[in-house]
C-alpha cells in the first residue's frame, strides 16, 4: 500500500519533472574511465586519512612510552616517600603501584584502540 503523499506526487508532475525523469533515464555519457579514476582517488585519500592519524598516534605513543614510564616511577617514588600516617587505612591488599599504573595505561590504550577500530 502506497501512501497518499507518494500517489499525489506521482499525479502532480509538471513538464520540468517529466523532463528530469527523461534525462535520468538516458544512457550514461562515456568518459573513458574518468569518473572511475576520480572515485578511486577519493577512496585512496579516505584510506590515507583513516590510516594516518592512528599511525601517528601509535608512533607518538611508542616514542613517549619510556619518558612516561620514567614519570610514573618518579611519581610513585614520591608517593612512597610520603609519611605513612597520611593514609590511615592499611593498603597491603593493593598490588604495587607500578602494576596499577601499567594496568591503567593498558586499559587506556585498549579503549583508544577500540575507538579507532570503531571509526
Amino acid at each position: 500500500m502506497k501512501s497518499k503523499i507518494i500517489n499525489m506526487a506521482d499525479k502532480i508532475k509538471d513538464a520540468d519533472d517529466q523532463m528530469l525523469e527523461a534525462l535520468f533515464r538516458a544512457e550514461a555519457i562515456a568518459d573513458d574511465g574518468f569518473s572511475h579514476q576520480v572515485v578511486r582517488r577519493i577512496k585512496r585519500r579516505l584510506w590515507v586519512q583513516r590510516i594516518t592519524l592512528p599511525a601517528a598516534a601509535a608512533i607518538g605513543a611508542a616514542i613517549s612510552l619510556k619518558p612516561l614510564s620514567m614519570l610514573v616511577t618518579m611519581l610513585f617514588g614520591f608517593v612512597a616517600s610520603l609519611p605513612a600516617n597520611i593514609v590511615p587505612v592499611s593498603m597491603d591488599w593493593l598490588p604495587p603501584l607500578p602494576m596499577i599504573a601499567l594496568g591503567a595505561m593498558l586499559l587506556i590504550a585498549m579503549l583508544l584502540g577500540l575507538r579507532i577500530l570503531e571509526e
